[in-house]
């Protein structure tokens, strides 16, 4: 299974996934730029996954499936435009054309009706996660979110995450803030810095890495819970507790 980055608005990765001929896309909120990838590499769409309904994500969904006759699995209790397969979380995600099937995950907080889609050792995670972040609480709560992030943590830890935003850097910046004493933040932001330089995506990152430095999959542990503790004023005792302290912090960060 091969995956593209495909730069979309500022800092949006629409996710191909793909071999030489059919392509899968994930999250296509600008067409554009899909269709001039499409158009270069000679390949055709079969299908397109959507992890919530936000404009960025979905806003190109009607221009592609107005050139390709195409199938839209996308959250059943969202407004997806286009959407053909209404989903919930629990389901199976086959793609004959390219020999692929997709667990799909509920993973309400960023969105209600946000979805993942796991499968071949990678992750597609939408808003739900980021690299050394998660996304804002839109419209769920800070339990449904700390449920969500639960979930993918039981992962394997060499799981493969593609994230839809490059947001890796700055959300180093606030990692470090909660933990400035964990290697293995120094670690991410030399490689990040490096990535960067090189006008390469931060992007995909293992589970396990992020495990090691994401303060939102690390709300369980002492430093973190401490920190969170000491910048609220207030007790903060690690799980759900320090998970919504640290949301807190980094929406007034």
């Amino acid at each position: 299974m091969k995956v593209t980055a495909i730069p979309a608005f500022r800092d949006n990765y629409v996710w191909a996934i793909h071999d030489d001929h059919s392509a899968i896309l994930v999250d296509p909120g600008e067409a554009a730029p899909i269709l001039a990838w499409l158009e270069r590499g000679q390949r055709h769409p079969v299908a397109i996954l959507v992890t919530h309904h936000h404009a960025d994500h979905v806003g190109g969904i009607r221009e592609i499936t107005a050139r390709y006759d195409i199938p839209v699995y996308g959250p059943g209790n969202e407004a997806i435009p286009g959407r053909t397969h209404p989903l919930l979380g629990g389901e199976t995600v086959q793609i004959s054309e390219l020999g692929l099937a997709f667990q799909v995950l509920a993973t309400p907080g960023h969105t209600l009706g946000h979805l993942c889609y796991v499968g071949h050792g990678a992750l597609f995670c939408g808003d739900t996660l980021f690299s050394c972040g998660c996304g804002r609480l839109f419209e769920g709560t800070p339990t449904q979110m700390h449920a969500s992030l639960n979930r993918i943590k039981a992962l394997p830890a060499e799981t493969l995450v593609y994230c839809a935003h490059e947001y890796t850097l700055e959300n180093l910046d606030f990692a470090l803030a909660v933990e400035p004493n964990n290697p293995a933040l120094q670690t991410r932001l030399a490689e990040v810095r490096s990535l960067l330089s090189q006008g390469k995506p931060t992007l995909p990152v293992s589970l396990g890495t992020e495990i090691a430095t994401n303060p939102f999959l690390r709300f369980d542990q002492s430093s973190v819970a401490v920190a969170a503790a000491q910048h609220a004023g207030h007790p903060a005792q690690p799980g759900l507790a320090t998970f919504t302290t640290v949301r807190a912090w980094r929406d007034g960060d």
